[in-house]
């Protein structure tokens, strides 16, 4: 099932930049790529990798969300959404997808990227849902992935963070997602074997193509 209510399918890359990537420069090449996307002189792009240590700020973020000290920077965005984490063991996917040719609005969007985490989750034999009025996926033990997108020129950017084997110390020092009352929490945390975050960011991409319509063909930069 695809939410573009079209069985034609479409060709997509699917770049894996690995391990240790600077936020600053993922960022930078997701701006590039959005420019050439809006130009038409790309398909889709989904960009999987982990991050380099780092707290990053969506524009709701409040300075009383920061409550402790932090040992990694601290990063503003322009994505939506408020306070998060990124480090090693947590799955980043950065969709650079055109909602515009696809009709599509962001809530929509925001929405496939939520049931394809659940979907992907579910190949692992975690249990993990959606919540009314709340953005993200969550599971009994607490939130596991945040998501915050920006839309430039009719195509996304930014995306999801899915949190593996990811240390959940990190989030110590801060109110993640604006949600003080709301654990955070992993794959690791919930399952005795967590897979690698390279065979989770296949099973999310595999949910998100079948979302959108579209066939990942594995490429680089």
């Amino acid at each position: 099932m695809t939410i573009t209510g079209s069985h034609t399918r479409t060709a997509g890359r699917l770049v894996v930049l690995g391990a240790g990537v600077d936020y600053h420069e993922a960022w930078e090449l997701q701006c590039h790529l959005v420019r050439r996307r809006a130009d038409g002189a790309i398909p889709d792009t989904l960009l999987l990798l982990e991050h380099a240590p780092v707290y990053t700020a969506g524009r709701r973020t409040l300075p009383e969300h920061v409550t402790g000290e932090l040992n990694a920077p601290l990063v503003e965005t322009d994505r939506g959404g408020q306070l998060t984490y990124h480090g090693p063991g947590q799955l980043v996917g950065y969709p650079i997808v055109s909602l515009g040719e696809r009709r599509i609005g962001p809530k929509t969007y925001v929405r496939s990227l939520e049931a394809s985490i659940v979907q992907a989750l579910a190949r692992f034999h975690v249990d993990a849902y959606t919540e009314d009025g709340l953005t993200g996926v969550w599971t009994e033990r607490g939130k596991i992935a945040a998501i915050g997108v920006r839309i430039s020129r009719g195509v996304a950017m930014h995306g999801f963070a899915l949190n593996v084997t990811t240390d959940l110390s990190a989030y110590e020092p801060i109110i993640a997602c604006g949600l003080p009352d709301r654990p955070v929490t992993s794959m690791g945390a919930i399952i005795s074997s967590p897979p690698e975050v390279r065979e989770v960011g296949d099973a999310v991409a595999d949910a998100l193509g079948a979302m959108l319509g579209t066939d990942w063909n594995r490429a680089s930069l």
